[in-house]
């Protein structure tokens, strides 16, 4: 077959343009923040394809009518086609790690986009080596002998995509889905209207609608395709847009703490239902994703006056899913308040919400919690400029002691380093209310570097004055132990103050998961190492691992309040709590009981193992410069 090519429709500025679009997408990426997840690596290689496609383009129709260069431009038109249907492959693999697809049927979509990409490719090379492919003619007009394969695979491709499309519906959220298909009529549309006016300068342009489409949707705006969710940083941005325009809005919060980690996502089932949730029951709704597991959705009250309708009839819907798939919960909802508003603070006040909250309970939000929250805002700048100064000696950080009695001697001494925050207005603030807001924003260390530094120095103080005693415990968070640096920076300020190490006790909780376990213990024999005795705190509440507890090094086990309040009214608690204490007795563990309050708890933990004893019995926490009282010279 000897057909003619005009090279009069073609302008390179089609191809120009899809170069520059390309350049203009690698800038945009470079100078903002993306996710450097799989699909986005295939994005980026779409745009390299695109680019390359374009340039390979330019320069064929350079060699073929400027150069006479017939082989190169037969090469290059080759070359430029393969590119293409690259751009195709690339489409199919991007579709399917958006939409995580799995094997097998992962395989048969990859194998079906490389199968038509190698059949085209090498049909399109052996026609070309057999019928001789462009030609000049003794006129100079320009010939193609053989078959022209691309219309054929430029719509088998397409038809693939649009299959697969169309099978993964259901995996994605409306407004992506329309988006891609918006995207490829354009293309379709573009094509058509390019063949109709005998024009073939914009090819490359129209494979750039969808890549453009992919990064509007889910890269430039990170959206979670599976869900319908947006970044957590668009969340601000709309607050913000609905204050300075006075628009008032309701938000609705889920919070499913079993997916708040790195790496656990939602079954494909409840994605399934959120998306559903997002359209199906409010006008113009917006999900947020604020966090792993962490989902917010805005509701704009203009579009939505019958809200709390709306929100009885999701709430009950909630319900028949929880029914499913049984996941604890946390639901907090409330109308936006002009002053949160202006701070930008919905999902602090949120998670400061949660805290309170029981699990699998609907909260909604109130004037009293809006203003508890306020009063934490003051202690989270109070903790930062603690943290940011990182004085270890900061008036603001007060330590306070509760002396420990031990059973054998009955005498005495140890005690437990217990942390004081004083506030501008001279007001105490007590660690259940400050320490879990350290561990949130990042603090928590700075405090236990602080609190262990004053605490050295009034040993340092005692041990001077010819007081004996044995140890002082100081708390630490679970957390500290991920710092590469905690264990050193603990055997540093205790050696900087000059203490003995075994004069020191760190107190921990129990760890949950696997790495922290692992992590616990490798920093647990670190600092035993050093002579530092380790106490297990708060041993019986939550969750208990007995073959974890048994696998660590620890020096003392501290029975929590709630095996003693057990003990006192169960005979069968008490059998269980003294078991317990007698097993850890016979492995060499000392078993020391909190929150001991009277004389028949006294009675009671002695007759169950009892090493030491600790609470208002003996002494309330008190100030420094009284602990010397209990001790002796």
């Amino acid at each position: 077959m000897i057909r003619q090519i005009s090279f009069a429709g073609y302008s390179p500025i089609g191809d120009l343009t899809a170069v520059s679009i390309c350049v203009v997408m690698a800038c945009l990426i470079f100078f903002s923040y993306t996710q450097k997840t799989h699909s986005f690596r295939v994005f980026i290689s779409l745009i390299v394809l695109i680019a390359a496609a374009a340039i390979t383009n330019v320069i064929t129709y350079t060699a073929a009518v400027n150069g006479g260069h017939i082989k190169l431009a037969n090469g290059l038109r080759c070359a430029f086609h393969t590119l293409l249907y690259m751009v195709f492959v690339h489409y199919v693999i991007y579709i399917i790690s958006v939409t995580r697809v799995e094997w097998p049927e992962k395989g048969v979509y990859i194998a079906a986009a490389l199968g038509m990409f190698a059949l085209l490719t090498a049909l399109e090379a052996y026609f070309v080596q057999r019928d001789g492919g462009l030609s000049i003619g003794p006129d100079g007009a320009i010939t193609y002998r053989g078959r022209n394969f691309f219309l054929y695979g430029y719509l088998g491709f397409v038809a693939l995509n649009i299959l697969l499309l169309v099978r993964v519906r259901n995996r994605l959220f409306r407004r992506v889905m329309l988006g891609f298909y918006s995207s490829m009529a354009v293309s379709f549309l573009m094509l058509a209207l390019q063949q109709l006016s005998r024009q073939n300068s914009y090819t490359v342009v129209t494979f750039l609608y969808p890549v453009i489409a992919m990064f509007y949707v889910m890269h430039s705006t990170p959206y979670d395709a599976l869900i319908g969710a947006i970044d957590s940083s668009a969340l601000g941005n709309l607050v913000r847009y609905a204050y300075e325009r006075k628009k008032g809005f309701v938000f609705m919060s889920l919070y499913l703490h079993q997916f708040n980690e790195e790496g656990k996502d939602f079954p494909e089932a409840l994605q399934a239902a959120i998306r559903r949730f997002t359209s199906d029951f409010f006008r113009g709704a917006v999900l947020f994703q604020a966090d792993k597991g962490h989902e917010m959705l805005l509701i704009p009250v203009k579009r939505n006056p019958d809200y709390e309708d709306r929100i009885r009839s999701i709430l009950h819907a909630f319900q028949h899913e929880y029914a499913k798939f049984q996941y604890d919960y946390k639901i907090v909802i409330g109308e936006s308040v002009e002053e949160i508003s202006r701070k930008n603070e919905y999902v602090s006040l949120v998670r400061h919400i949660h805290r309170f909250m029981p699990e699998n309970t609907v909260h909604r939000v109130t004037a009293k919690d809006v203003e508890r929250f306020n009063s934490y805002e003051v202690l989270v700048k109070e903790l930062e400029s603690i943290h940011n100064t990182a004085d270890l000696n900061d008036p603001r950080v007060l330590v306070y002691f509760q002396p420990v009695l031990n059973i054998k001697t009955r005498k005495y001494d140890s005690a437990e380093a217990l942390m004081r925050l004083r506030m501008p207005d001279g007001t105490l603030e007590y660690p259940d209310r400050f320490i879990p807001l350290a561990e949130e924003n990042g603090f928590i260390h700075t405090m236990t570097e602080i609190i262990l530094h004053k605490t050295c120095k009034e040993i340092k103080k005692l041990l001077d004055a010819g007081y004996h005693f044995a140890r002082v415990s100081v708390n630490v968070s679970a957390l500290e132990l991920k710092d590469d640096r905690f264990c050193q920076d603990i055997i540093d300020i205790i050696a900087q103050c000059g203490v003995p190490d075994d004069m020191i006790a760190i107190e921990l909780t129990e760890s949950r998961s696997d790495d922290d376990f692992i992590l616990m213990k490798n920093k647990i024999s670190e600092l035993r190492e050093q002579g530092i005795k380790i106490y297990l705190d708060d041993f019986g509440t939550g969750y208990s691992n007995m073959e974890r507890i048994m696998a660590l090094p620890f020096d003392i086990i501290k029975f929590d309040r709630s095996l003693v309040q057990a003990s006192g009214s169960s005979e069968r608690s008490e059998k269980l709590v003294e078991g317990l204490a007698g097993m850890f007795s016979e492995l060499q563990y000392s078993v020391l009981y909190e929150g001991v309050e009277s004389e028949s708890d006294e009675k009671l933990c002695s007759e169950m193992y009892a090493s030491y004893l600790q609470g208002y019995r003996y002494s309330r926490p008190i100030p420094a410069e009284k602990l010397a009282e209990y001790f002796e010279k």
